[in-house]
């Protein structure tokens, strides 16, 4: 390492920045790693040693992080650079070694052409109320997407917005709407306390990092039930799945009730995908596209839910898509190749007919 282990952290962020990598790994006996276009690259340097991990964990933590990553043995928290902003640090222990997986929060807000987002995402943003659910694995863009949305609300509406977020990655300033982003460990101790509590801060919109457990999820249903706008996020595959989630996360006996709020409020799901490019220099979004009509609410009510894929194929004109035909669009227009579609898709068989036709 080079003498000071702040400014060594500080290269490997500028780095990061320069090769346009979404995050960084920083393992023991290997060298610093980067997520670029996807995949992971190598740094030409020297591997990090235990030493050095440990050394710079205890530089870049405050005393109190320090003290709950050894308690817990695992934090996550927000960390601000002076040259390449806002950035996500996850901590873990390895064979009782410290090691870093850092993710480069976006420094500013892409325009959803950039984004490739469908337009109906903008259509969700301008409602008053309802929940709007943003699903997918980890690293496809969900809180970029949900940024978005803050960011349209924020400079179109005179309104008051609360993010709950683990941790804070994009710090919104006030334009029409007010912004009230709470981190969570740091600003509040989880999800559902700080969510039940902002039911009573005057809220208009309420943007939920992740529902975790079901009493944060019974209380975003809740909120969107009386007249907010809620968005958040699941780790779901599919659109389907996300409301498949919501409901079996609750007992048998709740379910037929949990299933007639869903149908009232759910207005939509986008589900998503980072896929790499034909090139393989970048990622374009691929995503599954739920959009609420009469037939979705009568499918939710009836717990019918094998009945989703035929509503979304039916319901094209109001902005619904599967994911099958996302992917089959980013091959016909040469974005994507062949076995990367095939890839990322969970229906192989519907994606194979898509592209006969």
């Amino acid at each position: 390492m080079i003498n000071s282990p702040k400014e060594h952290f500080s290269a490997l962020l500028k780095a990061a920045r320069r090769h346009n990598a979404s995050d960084i790994h920083l393992i023991a006996k290997l060298p610093p790693a980067y997520r670029v276009g996807g995949e992971i690259v190598m740094a030409a340097a020297d591997p990090i040693s235990r030493e050095d991990l440990i050394t710079l964990a205890k530089s870049i933590l405050t005393p109190q992080q320090l003290a709950r990553f050894e308690e817990a043995r695992e934090l996550c928290v927000s960390y601000h650079h002076e040259e390449c902003g806002r950035i996500r640090l996850s901590l873990y222990h390895r064979l009782n070694v410290p090691e870093m997986a850092i993710r480069m929060c976006n420094t500013e807000i892409l325009t959803s052409e950039t984004l490739l987002l469908p337009p109906i995402v903008d259509e969700w943003a301008r409602l008053p109320s309802g929940l709007i659910l943003v699903t997918g694995p980890t690293g496809v863009g969900k809180t970029t997407t949900l940024n978005y949305m803050i960011d349209m609300i924020n400079v179109t509406r005179k309104c008051k917005i609360i993010t709950i977020e683990d941790p804070v990655e994009y710090e919104h300033s006030h334009r029409k709407s007010i912004v009230v982003q709470i981190e969570v460990t740091t600003d509040t101790n989880s999800f559902s306390s700080c969510l039940r509590h902002s039911l009573r801060l005057d809220p208009d919109v309420i943007c939920i990092g992740e529902m975790r457990d079901v009493e944060t999820i019974e209380t975003a249903l809740i909120a969107a039930e009386t007249g907010h706008l809620v968005l958040a996020t699941l780790h779901t595959p599919s659109a389907p799945g996300a409301v498949e989630r919501i409901v079996t996360v609750f007992e048998g006996s709740r379910q037929p009730q949990v299933m007639m709020q869903l149908s009232d409020i759910l207005q939509g799901v986008i589900a998503q995908r980072l896929v790499p490019t034909f090139d393989k220099k970048s990622r374009v979004l691929a995503c599954e596209v739920l959009v609420t009509n009469s037939a979705v609410k009568n499918i939710i009510r009836e717990g019918r839910f094998h009945h989703f894929m035929n509503a979304m194929m039916t319901a094209r004109d109001k902005g619904s898509q599967t994911m099958e035909e996302s992917l089959a669009n980013h091959y016909r227009a040469g974005t994507i190749s062949l076995d990367t579609a095939m890839a990322h898709t969970i229906r192989p068989e519907v994606l194979e007919g898509l592209l006969k036709m």
